[in-house]
Protein backbone atom coordinates (compact mmCIF):
# COMPACT_ATOMS: atom_id res chain seq x y z
CA UNK A 1 0.00 0.00 0.00
CA UNK A 2 1.45 3.60 -0.78
CA UNK A 3 2.68 5.82 1.92
CA UNK A 4 0.22 9.15 2.83
CA UNK A 5 3.65 10.56 4.18
CA UNK A 6 5.44 13.45 2.46
CA UNK A 7 9.00 15.18 3.15
CA UNK A 8 9.07 18.54 3.76
CA UNK A 9 7.31 20.58 1.57
CA UNK A 10 9.10 22.91 -0.88
CA UNK A 11 6.68 25.91 -0.67
CA UNK A 12 8.99 27.92 -3.94
CA UNK A 13 8.07 24.81 -6.45
CA UNK A 14 5.56 25.79 -9.21
CA UNK A 15 4.44 24.55 -12.47
CA UNK A 16 5.94 27.00 -14.37
CA UNK A 17 9.26 26.23 -12.77
CA UNK A 18 9.45 22.63 -12.98
CA UNK A 19 11.93 20.77 -15.21
CA UNK A 20 12.17 17.07 -16.30
CA UNK A 21 14.10 14.90 -13.69
CA UNK A 22 12.96 17.12 -10.97
CA UNK A 23 11.59 15.81 -7.13
CA UNK A 24 8.47 17.26 -6.96
CA UNK A 25 6.73 17.75 -3.40
CA UNK A 26 4.01 20.37 -2.77
CA UNK A 27 0.65 21.68 -2.91
CA UNK A 28 -1.53 22.12 -5.47
CA UNK A 29 -5.07 22.47 -6.83
CA UNK A 30 -6.71 19.43 -8.35
CA UNK A 31 -9.09 21.23 -11.25
CA UNK A 32 -9.28 16.97 -12.85
CA UNK A 33 -9.25 13.42 -11.70
CA UNK A 34 -9.97 10.39 -13.94
CA UNK A 35 -9.62 6.18 -13.38
CA UNK A 36 -8.67 4.85 -16.33
CA UNK A 37 -7.50 1.76 -17.33
CA UNK A 38 -3.77 0.52 -19.22
CA UNK A 39 -4.00 -2.19 -22.69
CA UNK A 40 -2.62 -4.38 -19.65
CA UNK A 41 -5.88 -3.85 -17.79
CA UNK A 42 -4.89 -2.39 -14.82
CA UNK A 43 -6.00 1.37 -13.09
CA UNK A 44 -4.38 4.37 -13.32
CA UNK A 45 -5.14 8.15 -12.68
CA UNK A 46 -4.71 10.97 -15.24
CA UNK A 47 -4.99 14.04 -12.46
CA UNK A 48 -4.24 17.93 -13.49
CA UNK A 49 -2.67 20.11 -10.92
CA UNK A 50 -2.95 23.90 -10.91
CA UNK A 51 -1.26 26.55 -9.30
CA UNK A 52 -1.20 30.56 -10.14
CA UNK A 53 1.26 30.10 -12.60
CA UNK A 54 -0.18 26.88 -14.99
CA UNK A 55 -1.01 23.50 -14.84
CA UNK A 56 0.18 20.16 -15.69
CA UNK A 57 -1.24 16.57 -16.05
CA UNK A 58 0.01 13.92 -13.69
CA UNK A 59 -0.59 10.50 -13.04
CA UNK A 60 -0.73 7.44 -10.87
CA UNK A 61 0.18 3.99 -11.96
CA UNK A 62 0.83 2.44 -8.49
CA UNK A 63 -1.62 1.58 -5.92
CA UNK A 64 -4.04 4.18 -7.95
CA UNK A 65 -7.41 2.92 -6.27
CA UNK A 66 -6.02 3.68 -2.97
CA UNK A 67 -4.82 7.09 -3.36
CA UNK A 68 -7.90 8.01 -5.11
CA UNK A 69 -9.68 7.63 -1.75
CA UNK A 70 -7.67 9.99 -0.30
CA UNK A 71 -9.01 13.34 -2.72
CA UNK A 72 -11.80 14.57 -4.56
CA UNK A 73 -11.28 16.63 -7.64
CA UNK A 74 -11.39 20.34 -6.50
CA UNK A 75 -9.91 19.98 -3.33
CA UNK A 76 -6.33 21.11 -2.40
CA UNK A 77 -3.95 18.43 -2.82
CA UNK A 78 -0.26 17.80 -1.60
CA UNK A 79 1.69 15.67 -4.34
CA UNK A 80 4.70 13.74 -4.01
CA UNK A 81 6.26 12.30 -7.46
CA UNK A 82 9.11 13.06 -10.37
CA UNK A 83 8.80 15.64 -13.31
CA UNK A 84 9.33 13.44 -16.12
CA UNK A 85 8.76 14.70 -19.85
CA UNK A 86 6.69 12.16 -21.96
CA UNK A 87 5.85 12.98 -25.76
CA UNK A 88 7.42 16.75 -25.39
CA UNK A 89 5.37 17.51 -22.66
CA UNK A 90 6.48 17.66 -18.79
CA UNK A 91 4.28 15.43 -16.39
CA UNK A 92 4.25 13.77 -12.98
CA UNK A 93 4.27 10.88 -12.14
CA UNK A 94 2.66 10.47 -8.75
CA UNK A 95 4.26 8.82 -5.74
CA UNK A 96 2.05 10.14 -2.99
CA UNK A 97 -1.13 12.52 -3.01
CA UNK A 98 -3.56 13.20 -0.16
CA UNK A 99 -5.92 16.34 0.47
CA UNK A 100 -3.96 19.13 2.02
CA UNK A 101 -4.74 20.55 5.52
CA UNK A 102 -4.09 23.16 7.93
CA UNK A 103 -2.32 26.15 6.59
CA UNK A 104 -1.09 24.05 2.78
CA UNK A 105 -4.83 24.19 2.72
CA UNK A 106 -4.95 28.34 2.03
CA UNK A 107 -7.07 29.30 -0.90
CA UNK A 108 -5.67 32.18 -1.19
CA UNK A 109 -2.72 30.37 -2.82
CA UNK A 110 -4.42 29.23 -5.69
CA UNK A 111 -7.71 31.46 -6.15
CA UNK A 112 -7.82 34.66 -7.87
CA UNK A 113 -7.72 37.36 -5.36
CA UNK A 114 -8.69 41.44 -5.02
CA UNK A 115 -5.53 43.74 -6.50
CA UNK A 116 -6.51 46.07 -4.26
CA UNK A 117 -5.06 46.23 -0.48
CA UNK A 118 -7.62 43.83 1.87
CA UNK A 119 -6.74 45.55 4.85
CA UNK A 120 -6.98 49.21 3.59
CA UNK A 121 -10.49 47.82 1.96
CA UNK A 122 -10.99 46.44 6.10
CA UNK A 123 -10.68 50.43 7.18
CA UNK A 124 -12.55 52.13 4.71
CA UNK A 125 -15.73 49.42 5.93
CA UNK A 126 -14.87 50.26 9.46
CA UNK A 127 -15.30 53.98 8.50
CA UNK A 128 -18.22 53.89 6.54
CA UNK A 129 -20.07 51.79 9.47
CA UNK A 130 -19.12 54.89 11.42
CA UNK A 131 -20.47 57.15 9.29
CA UNK A 132 -24.00 55.61 10.86
CA UNK A 133 -25.94 57.22 13.80
CA UNK A 134 -29.40 55.70 14.17
CA UNK A 135 -28.26 53.91 17.59
CA UNK A 136 -30.46 50.92 16.46
CA UNK A 137 -28.47 50.55 12.91
CA UNK A 138 -24.97 51.14 14.23
CA UNK A 139 -25.42 48.40 17.14
CA UNK A 140 -26.65 45.89 14.31
CA UNK A 141 -22.91 47.01 12.04
CA UNK A 142 -21.25 46.38 15.24
CA UNK A 143 -22.47 43.41 15.84
CA UNK A 144 -22.02 42.24 12.27
CA UNK A 145 -18.58 43.68 11.52
CA UNK A 146 -17.51 42.33 15.41
CA UNK A 147 -18.69 38.97 14.53
CA UNK A 148 -14.96 37.07 15.14
CA UNK A 149 -16.21 33.97 12.72
CA UNK A 150 -18.10 36.08 10.06
CA UNK A 151 -15.41 39.07 9.73
CA UNK A 152 -12.71 36.75 8.05
CA UNK A 153 -15.76 35.85 5.49
CA UNK A 154 -16.31 39.04 5.01
CA UNK A 155 -12.74 39.74 4.03
CA UNK A 156 -12.62 36.70 2.27
CA UNK A 157 -16.01 36.32 0.06
CA UNK A 158 -16.03 37.11 -3.68
CA UNK A 159 -19.62 38.62 -5.51
CA UNK A 160 -19.70 35.64 -7.93
CA UNK A 161 -18.27 32.57 -9.42
CA UNK A 162 -15.56 33.59 -11.80
CA UNK A 163 -16.74 30.95 -15.10
CA UNK A 164 -15.58 31.60 -18.30
CA UNK A 165 -17.87 30.98 -21.61
CA UNK A 166 -18.37 29.53 -24.85
CA UNK A 167 -14.55 29.25 -26.28
CA UNK A 168 -12.72 30.70 -23.37
CA UNK A 169 -14.90 33.79 -23.59
CA UNK A 170 -15.43 35.61 -20.18
CA UNK A 171 -18.39 35.72 -18.55
CA UNK A 172 -20.48 38.28 -17.13
CA UNK A 173 -19.63 37.77 -13.46
CA UNK A 174 -18.13 40.92 -11.83
CA UNK A 175 -16.02 40.99 -8.31
CA UNK A 176 -14.63 37.23 -9.17
CA UNK A 177 -11.92 37.19 -6.87
CA UNK A 178 -11.51 36.58 -3.04
CA UNK A 179 -12.26 39.88 -0.87
CA UNK A 180 -14.45 41.37 -4.74
CA UNK A 181 -17.66 41.52 -1.93
CA UNK A 182 -15.55 43.78 0.38
CA UNK A 183 -14.17 45.33 -2.52
CA UNK A 184 -17.80 45.92 -3.92
CA UNK A 185 -19.61 47.13 -0.66
CA UNK A 186 -17.04 49.56 0.43
CA UNK A 187 -17.34 51.59 -3.43
CA UNK A 188 -21.52 50.99 -3.35
CA UNK A 189 -21.46 52.25 0.21
CA UNK A 190 -18.89 55.44 -0.52
CA UNK A 191 -21.16 56.15 -3.58
CA UNK A 192 -24.10 56.10 -1.02
CA UNK A 193 -22.43 58.56 1.84
CA UNK A 194 -21.74 60.95 -1.29
CA UNK A 195 -25.40 60.65 -3.13
CA UNK A 196 -26.83 61.80 0.58
CA UNK A 197 -24.54 64.38 -0.03
CA UNK A 198 -26.15 65.31 -3.32
CA UNK A 199 -30.15 64.35 -1.83
CA UNK A 200 -29.97 65.17 1.84
CA UNK A 201 -34.14 64.21 1.93
CA UNK A 202 -32.94 60.52 1.52
CA UNK A 203 -32.06 58.44 5.41
CA UNK A 204 -28.44 58.47 5.07
CA UNK A 205 -28.11 56.00 7.87
CA UNK A 206 -30.58 53.65 6.55
CA UNK A 207 -29.05 53.74 2.99
CA UNK A 208 -25.68 53.56 4.35
CA UNK A 209 -25.94 50.46 6.40
CA UNK A 210 -27.95 49.36 3.82
CA UNK A 211 -25.07 49.28 1.30
CA UNK A 212 -23.11 47.94 4.08
CA UNK A 213 -24.61 44.46 4.22
CA UNK A 214 -26.83 44.14 1.14
CA UNK A 215 -24.54 41.21 0.34
CA UNK A 216 -23.70 40.12 3.70
CA UNK A 217 -24.90 36.51 2.53
CA UNK A 218 -22.32 36.42 0.01
CA UNK A 219 -20.33 35.00 3.12
CA UNK A 220 -22.27 31.96 3.24
CA UNK A 221 -22.78 31.50 -0.65
CA UNK A 222 -19.36 30.20 -1.55
CA UNK A 223 -17.01 27.40 -1.04
CA UNK A 224 -13.44 27.72 -1.62
CA UNK A 225 -10.92 24.82 -2.69
CA UNK A 226 -9.68 24.26 -6.11
CA UNK A 227 -11.94 26.81 -7.53
CA UNK A 228 -14.58 29.23 -6.51
CA UNK A 229 -17.80 27.37 -6.42
CA UNK A 230 -21.10 27.99 -5.13
CA UNK A 231 -22.08 26.14 -1.68
CA UNK A 232 -25.45 24.17 -0.91
CA UNK A 233 -26.94 26.69 0.44
CA UNK A 234 -25.88 29.23 -1.66
CA UNK A 235 -27.45 27.15 -4.84
CA UNK A 236 -30.82 26.47 -3.10
CA UNK A 237 -31.56 30.18 -0.71
CA UNK A 238 -29.15 32.50 -2.65
CA UNK A 239 -27.50 35.52 -0.94
CA UNK A 240 -30.22 37.64 -0.69
CA UNK A 241 -32.11 35.23 2.20
CA UNK A 242 -28.48 34.21 3.64
CA UNK A 243 -28.30 38.06 4.04
CA UNK A 244 -31.88 38.35 5.69
CA UNK A 245 -30.78 35.62 7.70
CA UNK A 246 -27.61 36.87 9.34
CA UNK A 247 -28.82 40.22 9.75
CA UNK A 248 -31.91 38.64 11.85
CA UNK A 249 -29.41 36.38 13.59
CA UNK A 250 -27.41 39.93 14.67
CA UNK A 251 -30.25 42.31 15.28
CA UNK A 252 -29.76 44.65 18.12
CA UNK A 253 -32.18 44.98 21.07
CA UNK A 254 -32.25 48.55 20.26
CA UNK A 255 -33.54 48.28 16.48
CA UNK A 256 -36.87 49.92 15.78
CA UNK A 257 -38.85 47.59 13.91
CA UNK A 258 -40.02 49.83 11.35
CA UNK A 259 -36.18 50.73 10.80
CA UNK A 260 -35.70 46.78 10.42
CA UNK A 261 -38.82 46.71 7.77
CA UNK A 262 -37.01 49.34 5.90
CA UNK A 263 -33.73 48.17 5.85
CA UNK A 264 -34.45 44.42 4.94
CA UNK A 265 -36.39 46.08 1.85
CA UNK A 266 -33.28 47.58 0.77
CA UNK A 267 -31.38 44.46 0.91
CA UNK A 268 -34.19 42.55 -0.49
CA UNK A 269 -34.87 44.97 -3.86
CA UNK A 270 -30.89 45.73 -4.20
CA UNK A 271 -31.44 43.71 -7.91
CA UNK A 272 -34.30 45.50 -8.86
CA UNK A 273 -38.40 44.87 -8.27
CA UNK A 274 -38.14 41.59 -11.17
CA UNK A 275 -35.70 39.90 -8.79
CA UNK A 276 -37.78 40.55 -5.81
CA UNK A 277 -40.59 38.26 -7.48
CA UNK A 278 -42.11 41.72 -8.99
CA UNK A 279 -42.64 43.59 -5.49
CA UNK A 280 -42.28 47.68 -5.83
CA UNK A 281 -39.85 49.88 -4.42
CA UNK A 282 -41.15 51.64 -1.24
CA UNK A 283 -38.75 53.70 -0.43
CA UNK A 284 -36.33 55.98 -2.30
CA UNK A 285 -33.59 54.73 -0.42
CA UNK A 286 -33.99 51.36 -1.66
CA UNK A 287 -34.13 52.22 -5.32
CA UNK A 288 -31.11 54.74 -4.85
CA UNK A 289 -28.83 51.14 -3.45
CA UNK A 290 -30.07 48.89 -6.60
CA UNK A 291 -28.99 51.86 -8.77
CA UNK A 292 -25.81 52.12 -6.74
CA UNK A 293 -25.44 48.20 -6.55
CA UNK A 294 -25.90 47.61 -10.52
CA UNK A 295 -23.50 51.22 -11.15
CA UNK A 296 -20.49 49.48 -9.54
CA UNK A 297 -21.14 46.06 -11.17
CA UNK A 298 -21.91 47.20 -14.29
CA UNK A 299 -18.28 49.52 -14.46
CA UNK A 300 -16.47 46.87 -13.01
CA UNK A 301 -17.81 44.25 -15.07
CA UNK A 302 -16.57 46.66 -17.96
CA UNK A 303 -13.21 46.75 -16.75
CA UNK A 304 -13.11 43.25 -16.51
CA UNK A 305 -15.18 41.79 -19.96
CA UNK A 306 -15.75 44.77 -21.67
CA UNK A 307 -18.23 47.44 -22.01
CA UNK A 308 -20.70 45.77 -23.53
CA UNK A 309 -21.08 42.74 -20.72
CA UNK A 310 -24.13 42.36 -18.66
CA UNK A 311 -23.98 41.40 -14.74
CA UNK A 312 -24.63 38.43 -13.02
Amino acid sequence: MASATFPASDQSQTIATLRAGEELDGVFACTRKERQISRAGTAYLTIELRDRTGSILARVFRDADVLAGRFERGDLVRVGGRVARFRDELQVEVHAIARADGADADPARFLPVAYRDLDELEGFLEHLAREVYDSGLKALLGGLLGDEALRPEIRRAPCSVPVSGARGRASSSHHAYLGGMLEHTVAVATMALELCTLHPRLDRDLLVSAAIVHDIGKTREFTYGADIERSREGTLLGHVELGLRLIASHLPAGLDGGRRLALEHCVMLHHGQEAASGQRFASAEALALYRLNALDAQVKAAFEHGAGAPTA
